[in-house]
């Protein structure tokens, strides 16, 4: 019985072969790896996933696609866990003594950023992560300060990402085809970070952006004086898009002093 796609659940359904090849490479499983993908779908990438892998847990939310997943694999081979990804521990998911959690997946544009700020709570677990999304989103992801898409996103996953858009993927690889361009992004975290509360950080830099047009000066009013803004090397006169992480931090570890 063929699955129609629920909009409700973000649903677009990889279909394009080729392209599911080049995302098979792009993450290259092997035996011996821990691995969850999240919103397996109609399991394209699974089962060329599980051709790699020993085994794989997915997190899949709609029940009928639970359904279908638990009668057409082998319960050794794929493990699912139903649920919502926004709230689900993966702390809990086993892993091999002196290995790290891979994940994957193709991510319902509707809840894209949030989960990629929970996942975040993970990173010290996690090895890497290979995400498809809306090609706006990774970009918005991997900007550089200057760029009219650098923004919160930007500081707050650079912080603790190292990513990389891998490459493009058109509508017409989806069924039924969404009406944006997807992206591939490869995000793997840092060994190392610049050392900072995050939740200082985060203060700093929602308030930064929160009026993009005007002057950080204003826009951190309240929060740090002029000469403070100075003193971490930061022209009271430029914009929020135009500082980089570094500067960011100092300012949060500024907040804690």
């Amino acid at each position: 019985m063929k699955h129609i796609a629920r909009k409700r659940f973000g649903q677009n359904f990889l279909t394009d072969q080729q392209v599911l090849s080049q995302i098979i490479s792009a993450i290259d499983p092997r035996p011996d790896q821990s691995m969850v993908e999240i919103g397996p779908g109609l399991a394209a990438m699974t089962r060329l996933l599980l051709a790699g892998l020993t085994t794989l847990h997915v997190v899949e939310l709609d029940r009928d696609l639970v359904a279908r997943l638990k009668k057409t694999f082998d319960p050794a081979k794929l493990i699912v866990h139903e649920g919502d990804a926004l709230q689900f521990d993966f702390a809990s998911l086993p892993v091999a003594e002196g290995k790290k959690l891979r994940v994957v997946g193709n991510l319902p544009y509707n809840i894209s950023s949030p989960l990629l700020f929970h996942l975040a709570d993970f990173a010290h677990i996690i090895e890497d992560q290979h995400f498809m999304l809306q090609k706006e989103v990774v970009e918005r992801m991997v900007a550089e300060p200057g760029s009219k898409t650098y923004g919160r996103l930007s500081v707050m996953l650079q912080w603790r990402y190292h990513m990389d858009l891998m490459f493009i993927v058109p509508p017409t690889a989806f069924d039924p085809p969404p009406k944006v361009e997807s992206a591939i992004v490869r995000m793997i975290p840092k060994a190392t970070r610049l050392a900072c509360d995050v939740r200082k950080l985060e203060l700093v830099v929602t308030k930064a952006f929160s009026q993009r047009r005007k002057v950080v000066r204003n826009c951190l009013a309240g929060m740090f004086t002029e000469q403070q803004l100075i003193e971490v090397g930061i022209d009271p006169q430029c914009r929020a898009e135009t500082i980089p992480l570094e500067q960011y931090v100092k300012l949060a570890n500024f907040l804690q002093n």
